[in-house]
């Protein structure tokens, strides 16, 4: 069996003069990952592994989400950012040889990777997690439909 953490990356500024991939989290943002990281130890989900789009906010959810979790530093991936659904895929297919693996990425690709594997239309707002679970021996295995959404929690806005 094959588990999936999605995870979008949390509240990111705005603000001119950034570039967008050098964006980085807002106060709100880092406050967000907690709020996440705490639910899913409560609730036992502990990736065996993370692998991040390069970007500051993606890379700064990603840090977060290791140090509070317990795991060794994230995986990056350039694919992930400004990636398609079907880019998004390839690099879920190609993802490293573990049982439960965390990817954090960026929308619109998040949810439409969501929705293709698991047939259920959910929109991750900033640092939703959506849990998937697979019966597949290999990431190449999985496909439209196949994934079962068996959690999806993102931080309640104030």
């Amino acid at each position: 069996m094959k588990k999936l953490l999605l995870i979008r990356h949390a509240k990111a500024t705005h603000e001119s003069g950034y570039q967008d991939f050098e964006r980085p989290l807002t106060d709100k943002g880092f406050t967000q990952c907690e709020i996440m990281t705490a639910r899913l130890l409560k609730n036992h989900i502990k990736p065996d592994i993370v692998v991040a789009s390069p970007a500051l906010r993606t890379l700064s959810t990603a840090n977060v989400f290791t140090e509070e979790l317990g795991l060794v530093t994230a995986i990056t991936d350039h694919d992930i950012y400004e990636a398609s659904e079907n880019t998004l895929l390839k690099v879920i297919y190609n993802l490293p040889d573990k049982d439960f693996v965390a990817l954090v990425g960026h929308n619109p690709a998040i949810s439409q990777v969501l929705t293709l594997l698991s047939g259920e239309y959910k929109d991750m707002s900033t640092c939703a997690v959506a849990l998937l679970e697979f019966e597949a021996d290999n990431w190449m295995e999985l496909h439209e439909g196949s994934g079962k959404l068996t959690w999806l929690d993102s931080p309640k806005e104030d």
